[in-house]
């Protein structure tokens, strides 16, 4: 028997009318220019947010896909209108994931040297590589219990911020990206999340004056280490057409050398946290 289950949000006990409403507004988006996107007459448009005609199962996902709803919210709006949920959420170990899951640990391992890991949508780990390990040194032991929120490690005064040479900047940088998502998905666990992140104390030492560049192109992240300090670009990899809400849902961190050093630096240290693992 499949694990599948299809799940809708809390937010299905609204009316679809008003979900659809409140995805237009929160994409910026008039009556009018939904309507032409959707390529349907601003009154049907309409007559279907303000409850007076009921969309079909075809056109709330057709809604949906111009609206760039995510899945799981697309289960609610079908929820809401009466139809059943149609995208499906597996754990990452139930075998009709195999291959992703593979995918997935394959990627992670062909990034060694590099600290890479996966998160879910709330920023929790579920898979890294050995590499990681090296920047996760003297944490406190409860930021390591799971599920092990990364953001939270990260900008924790207990976890890996003390250690990073320019915190102001790369917190800065977490914050923009934790609120694009927000505004994406309008997640409250992510907001609550944002919330708890800017309350952290700034560590003793750090310059409360460093912040990002304006117009910099990319934002390294600068930690110290046994070795000297370590500086890193990070790419973000997403399955691209999921049609599970799990995949959807699930991102790839990984982590590169910005100089020579680092890079240098991260096979030797690589090499001693092996020797020390089959010790």
């Amino acid at each position: 028997m499949s694990n599948a289950i299809a799940t809708a949000s809390p937010s299905s006990a609204q009316p679809v009318g008003a979900l659809l409403r409140e995805w237009r507004q929160r994409r910026r988006l008039s009556q009018l220019d939904l309507a032409m996107d959707a390529d349907i007459s601003t009154r049907h448009l309409s007559y279907m947010e303000t409850g007076r005609s009921t969309p079909s199962r075809a056109m709330v996902l057709h809604l949906a896909e111009q609206l760039d709803v995510p899945l799981r919210e697309r289960n609610a709006m079908l929820t809401a209108a009466g139809y059943a949920p149609l995208y499906p959420e597996r754990r990452l170990d139930d075998p009709a994931l195999q291959a992703a899951r593979q995918t997935v640990e394959q990627l992670l391992k062909a990034h060694e040297p590099h600290p890479a890991l996966a998160v879910d949508r709330h920023w929790n780990m579920v898979a890294h590589n050995p590499s990681l390990l090296l920047l996760m040194q003297d944490i406190a032991p409860e930021l390591l219990q799971p599920p092990v929120n990364v953001l939270r490690l990260s900008l924790h005064p207990q976890g890996v911020a003390p250690k990073i040479v320019n915190l102001l900047g790369w917190r800065d940088h977490l914050f923009d990206r934790l609120r694009h998502q927000i505004n994406l998905s309008a997640d409250p666990v992510l907001v609550d999340l944002l919330k708890e992140l800017q309350a952290y104390p700034v560590p003793p030492g750090v310059d409360e004056h460093e912040h990002i560049a304006p117009n910099a192109v990319a934002v390294p992240l600068k930690i110290r280490s046994a070795a000297g300090v370590l500086s890193f670009l990070s790419t973000t990899t997403v399955f691209g057409t999921p049609i599970d809400i799990t995949l959807s849902e699930l991102a790839l961190e990984t982590f590169f050398p910005a100089d020579e050093f680092t890079s240098k630096a991260l096979r030797h240290l690589s090499d001693g946290l092996a020797g020390r693992q089959q010790a």
